[in-house]
């Protein structure tokens, strides 16, 4: 199974959205994905990274580098929305893919990578791991800066 990595162009946001709705059950609408999609997608620090099958969206990461003036933290990278159509799972497809995202981090001169995980997705968790990646004694925390998000 020959699986090609690249950075997504727009005409991919259509699959990647039917792609994370189906993993994460986030119900974007298209319409937003693209515009949000455009408006980043000349951004160097903004990655979207698919996995394409016989010309089919079978795998996605977003990856954000962060660079910051701190010494200790150096430039890093965020991950989220890492996954792989469910069909395609166990074929070693993620791990390629977590290859591809390390050599990218590397040229974007990180100098480590956070994972950004629901705690549901407990086989993900395991081929994290499996990688290399370790959990962290650490809490996310998130604040809601609007009442509804489906204004879209």
């Amino acid at each position: 199974m020959e699986v090609l990595f690249r950075r997504a162009v727009l005409e991919d946001v259509s699959e990647i959205i039917d792609l994370c709705n189906e993993c994460f059950d986030e119900k974007t609408e298209l319409s937003h994905a693209q515009e949000i999609f455009k408006e980043s997608c000349h951004d160097k620090n903004q990655i979207y990274l698919v996995g394409l099958l016989n010309g089919k969206v079978i795998a996605h990461a977003k990856i954000t580098v962060i660079p910051t003036i701190y010494k200790s933290m150096g430039t890093f990278a965020i991950l989220n929305h890492v996954c792989v159509k469910e069909e395609y799972r166990r074929h070693n497809i993620a791990t390629l893919m977590l290859e591809e995202i390390e050599k990218i981090c590397k040229e974007a001169g990180c100098v480590s990578m956070k994972l950004w995980s629901k705690n549901f997705r407990i086989p993900a968790h395991v081929c994290y791991k499996r990688f290399g990646y370790e959990p962290v004694d650490a809490t996310f925390f998130s604040m809601d800066l609007v009442e509804e998000q489906n204004e879209y």
